[in-house]
């Protein structure tokens, strides 16, 4: 099996409340187990952020998902690759809310210390979820 990563951005639609973050997290975390898919998710009350990793097929399907989910809109790929190995293996689902998205981690990665995934590459998306990976506590 092919492990794979994939960075997308998407900006939350009007049908979009307040309670979905912790139903979407709790979806994900759960049927991402199943699919061995690990992963970790920004969100800002605006946009989404978020990477997957796992096997071609789960991750694909994930995607998806998100695709024709109607709390999602503008949903953009900022990266798809072929990995040797998985950078959030500790967690089916890691999620990062607005205050761990600080300004000058946002600045290191992007033009501006906003945090805005659409106006930053898709590399800069990854690092920048890689830097603020490494204040989760694994579990």
């Amino acid at each position: 099996m092919f492990l794979v990563r994939m960075v997308y951005c998407s900006k939350i639609s009007e049908q979009f409340n307040a309670t979905d973050i912790d139903q979407i997290l709790e979806s994900a975390r759960r049927n991402n187990h199943k699919k061995h898919v690990t992963g970790l998710l920004c969100f800002n009350r605006k946009y989404f952020l978020q990477c997957l990793e796992g096997g071609r097929q789960s991750v694909n399907e994930i995607y998806r998902k998100i695709l024709n989910d109607p709390r999602h809109e503008d949903v953009v790929m900022l990266n798809y690759s072929e990995i040797t190995r998985r950078e959030f293996e500790n967690w089916n689902m890691a999620y990062l809310p607005e205050k761990k998205l600080t300004d000058e981690v946002n600045l290191k990665f992007s033009g501006t210390p906003n945090f805005d995934p659409f106006s930053m590459h898709g590399e800069s998306t990854f690092e920048l979820m890689l830097a603020l990976s490494k204040t989760i506590p694994t579990v």
